[in-house]
């Protein structure tokens, strides 16, 4: 189970709207200092390397790959997304609907895939999204069970020809039942929100280097770890082949 399993606590930029001028295939890798999704470090605040693989059509489809490194307090471990959708523009309104798949094959993660259904769109510089987890296998009312939704809005801009600023606030609404949150959280809320503002330098040839702070609000420590809500600074890398 993704969140337990942290001990506790949340790259790859899978929400948001893919987009059409490019068809056909693409590489990326990456490098960052902390693995964060959704505001929660994914390798108990320690560095990740990243790769993936992606297609476009120029019809709207895509499909694509992407792994890292992870640790969640448990020893270290892999994540491999796979996940696929449509992408399209009306106007100056962009949309994306896909489905990902989260895999974690080692032994030390069991019982800890799951699917998500997103949603996202994109006007100018804002975006907003919502993904719902559908048939995860962690334990019946848990965390990435199913049922959770996590809503976010951001916004981007140029603010110079190498430079970009962005911004995201997130919120992860978990589908806890009363009995799992007795058991395993002192029966209090693990819901939380969290706030992320990423400055990116463009390098050109040699790629992207961001540099990043990140705050989430996590209030139980019956269930996350006492610094898990922490204000992070991270710097990342990353390039694309295409």
């Amino acid at each position: 189970m993704k969140m337990k399993k942290l001990a506790i606590v949340c790259g790859a930029a899978l929400l948001g709207a893919s987009s059409l001028s490019h068809a056909g295939l693409s590489a990326n890798i990456g490098a960052t200092s902390n693995y964060l999704w959704r505001g929660a470090t994914q390798t108990d605040d320690g560095p990740a390397i990243s790769g993936g693989i992606d297609w476009n059509h120029e019809s709207g489809f895509y499909l694509g790959t992407w792994a890292s490194n992870i640790d969640w307090g448990v020893g270290n471990g892999a994540e491999v997304d796979f996940y696929g959708g449509y992408a399209g523009e009306v106007g100056e309104f962009g949309y994306d609907v896909g489905l990902i798949y989260y895999y974690y094959p080692d032994d030390n993660y069991n019982d800890s895939d799951f699917t998500e259904l997103t949603l996202s769109g994109s006007w100018k510089f804002l975006e907003a999204g919502i993904a719902y987890t559908l048939n995860g296998q962690a334990s019946s009312g848990a965390p990435f069970d199913n049922g959770d939704f996590y809503y976010y809005l951001s916004a981007s801009f140029d603010v110079a020809e190498t430079w970009s600023i962005g911004g995201t606030a997130g919120y992860y609404d978990f589908d806890t039942s009363t009995a799992w949150e007795n058991a395993n959280a002192g029966g209090k809320d693990v819901d939380y929100g969290h706030v992320q503002l990423d400055v990116t330098k463009s390098a050109g040839q040699w790629g992207d280097f961001t540099f990043t702070v990140s705050k989430a609000q996590l209030d139980n420590d019956n269930f996350y770890t006492n610094d898990a809500d922490d204000v992070k600074f991270v710097i990342s890398w990353s390039k694309t082949f295409e």
